[in-house]
């Protein structure tokens, strides 16, 4: 697929999984597990789904992934899977070697949303793209260094504070136009200063959801993940965005929905609803 100067790839960097309570908070197991069935310790399988935008020698990765750092217990609790798809190996099949990425934008800097930003060389932490600038909120890394007790868990400094070290790390502020066809979208329910990324031309819009819609199953307003700091804000948020999807015919990109990847947004007598899900572009 083609916005504007962007070929569009989906990278598929692997999967995880995360207790299907804390992500689907106040709603009933009973109607959650009809599209994401549990597995015997009630997790639900997740994807990490990131954007490639390449544009000549642009080449521009949304996100990261869980990256490859994990203990032997940690991958356990995660139930980390890499055999099949990894970071590495999908941009390999694009002939994309890590030195090529030029920028890499951070929706926010959760684990989950970040893990291959760093690695491990000659046992010191270095950026994984060498020749990236990798952009964040300010709000966002902020917070990051000095969450909450709530969230705390799902910073880890290791994933971003070598990039600030290493000065690649910088720093967007608000809604900004990081180019002609990219816009940046701050909200603010399920971490502070999380930021959405919009890619659009007169044609076509994606907007990729990051953790506002973390899979399909969260386009309903009341589903929303036990994890965000501030669930009615995320309520607010999502109605908004889906309105604008809708009225403007945007597709919706999910980062962590484990079969599909967009999907289109309708409204019927009971809410707003995917119109159709798709796997693929």
């Amino acid at each position: 697929m083609k916005i504007g100067r962007y070929e569009i790839h989906v990278i598929n960097s692997g999967y995880f999984a995360l207790d299907g309570g804390a992500m689907f908070g106040i709603i009933p197991k009973p109607l959650w597990e009809k599209t994401n069935p549990p597995d015997a310790a009630n997790r639900i399988r997740l994807a990490t789904r990131n954007l490639l935008l390449v544009n000549g020698s642009k080449k521009i990765l949304i996100d990261t992934g869980m990256g490859n750092k994990w203990d032997e217990k940690s991958s356990s609790i995660y139930s980390i899977a890499q055999d099949e798809f990894s970071l590495g190996s999908e941009l390999q099949k694009l002939n994309i070697k890590p030195e090529d990425i030029t920028d890499v934008i951070l929706t926010h800097l959760h684990f989950d949303h970040t893990g291959g930003s760093t690695k491990f060389e000659n046992g010191k932490l270095v950026p994984a793209f060498p020749n990236a600038t990798y952009f964040v909120q300010k709000k966002n890394y902020d917070w990051s260094v000095n969450p909450s007790d709530k969230d705390k868990g799902s910073y880890i400094k290791d994933n971003f504070v070598p990039l600030m070290e290493e000065g690649v790390l910088k720093f967007t502020d608000g809604s900004e136009n990081f180019d002609d066809e990219i816009e940046l979208i701050p909200v603010n329910g399920h971490t502070f200063a999380q930021q959405l990324i919009k890619v659009s031309d007169s044609h076509n819009t994606i907007l990729y959801c990051c953790d506002l819609f973390p899979t399909a199953s969260h386009i309903p307003l009341p589903y929303v993940m036990g994890y965000d700091l501030q669930p009615l804000v995320t309520i607010a948020e999502k109605k908004n965005i889906l309105t604008r999807a809708l009225n403007e015919g945007w597709k919706l990109f999910f980062e962590h929905d484990s079969e599909f990847a967009f999907a289109d947004i309708t409204r019927t007598e009971k809410g707003f609803k995917a119109n159709g899900k798709f796997k693929s572009f």
